[in-house]
């Protein structure tokens, strides 16, 4: 899988860390939370959340993205996929993400790329909310008071609708990486936790009360579908 990939490439495991996935980070919990202390699996309120892990008791909760039911510095990594492009304000998730984060903690985005493919069709995971380029996601992750550390991009093949494509996702993938990068279809960065600078406390606006679900509905289930099927390919 492209995203898995990329993500490993600036993965550095910690036996003692304490993991927290949010959006819908399902398809990689399994293969970063062996690496963990322990993890769990934040999915946003307007969302919807699946159980997981799935032969065990559930470590899923459902979460306002910028007011996380955590203490301050009581986590060491987040990991946001299909998170920040929905975010209601995604400056207010992430310094909530600075609050809980442990001194020296790191935040790992993976957004849709506003040059990729992936973001300008529905059908794909990455076709809903809002894209970003990378000056729009450096930036927004400084103002949050986190540095950047690593930069990485996946998704060089085009967007397949078909099944028998994606037996060609691998090949386009290594070409899209030497000869169409800049037209990658997600971003990946690590940004760490700044202590230096202390982040104004600020009244957050009333937000509106949602009723939680048990399943991902509507069009987002599909792409989440989708998703599935592309964390299959190459």
């Amino acid at each position: 899988m492209s995203i898995t990939r990329a993500l490993t490439a600036v993965w550095e495991p910690s036996a003692s860390e304490r993991f927290v996935g949010i959006g819908y980070p399902t398809p990689w919990l399994d293969r970063f939370s062996p690496d963990a202390e322990r993890t769990l699996c934040f999915m946003p309120a307007g969302q919807g959340a699946v159980a997981w892990p799935s032969e065990q008791n559930s470590a899923t909760a459902l979460v306002f993205d910028e007011e996380l039911p955590l203490a301050d510095s009581s986590v060491d990594r987040l990991l946001y996929i299909h998170a920040l492009e929905h975010s209601e304000n995604p400056r207010e998730t992430l310094t909530e993400a600075w609050r809980v984060l442990s001194p020296g903690g790191r935040v790992v985005a993976v957004v849709p790329s506003r040059r990729g493919l992936w973001a300008r069709f529905e059908h794909t995971p990455f076709g809903t909310g809002r894209p970003f380029s990378e000056g729009q996601l450096s930036r927004l992750l400084e103002d949050s008071n986190l540095t950047v550390t690593h930069r990485v991009e996946a998704l060089h093949f085009p967007p397949l609708r078909r099944r028998m494509g994606l037996r060609f996702a691998g090949t386009l993938e290594r070409m899209g990486r030497r000869l169409w990068p800049v037209f990658a279809g997600v971003r990946i960065v690590v940004a760490e936790k700044r202590l230096y600078q202390g982040l104004p406390v600020a009244e957050r606006a009333s937000r509106r009360v949602f009723q939680p679900v048990l399943q991902p509905a509507g069009a987002l289930s599909r792409h989440l579908r989708s998703l599935d099927t592309d964390s299959r390919a190459g």
